[in-house]
């Protein structure tokens, strides 16, 4: 495997903002805002659907401890918190990843989708959805 982000955590190159056992954070090399800052793992995962809950946990908390200090240290008016996971969904490095866009009211960008997706689904994706988070439910 040849993971870019696991190659930036093993050779020490990134730009870091934190370095943990669990979960890490760095700036990108083509950042979006100011302080853009990606989270990850740091042992490799795939994407969010094979990240064991307790390092998906961690890295979430690293997202949250980064999002407030984009406010206090950045006054950022807010963050952009993205990530894409699977195939399906234009995620561009097969490690899971959260980026960290610190926002303000005069920033000039939008990160928010500009259109609706066509694709359909049959039935109702509301019920089908609570019932098999239901299903899976009753199993844990």
């Amino acid at each position: 495997m040849d993971c870019v982000f696991c190659r930036l955590i093993r050779d020490d190159t990134a730009r870091w903002v934190v370095r943990g056992p669990v979960a890490s954070a760095f700036a990108p090399l083509d950042p979006l805002a100011p302080g853009h800052t990606l989270v990850v793992p740091t042992s490799h995962y795939a994407d969010i659907f094979e990240t064991p809950p307790d390092v998906l946990a961690d890295t979430m908390a690293l997202v949250q401890l980064l999002a407030g200090k984009m406010r206090s240290g950045l006054t950022a008016g807010g963050v952009d918190i993205l990530s894409a996971n699977g195939p399906g969904s234009e995620q561009s490095v097969p490690h899971v990843h959260f980026h960290v866009v610190p926002r303000w009211s005069d920033d000039g960008f939008s990160t928010w989708p500009l259109q609706r997706s066509k694709h359909q689904v049959v039935g109702d994706p509301v019920t089908r959805l609570a019932d098999a988070v239901s299903r899976s439910a009753l199993r844990s």
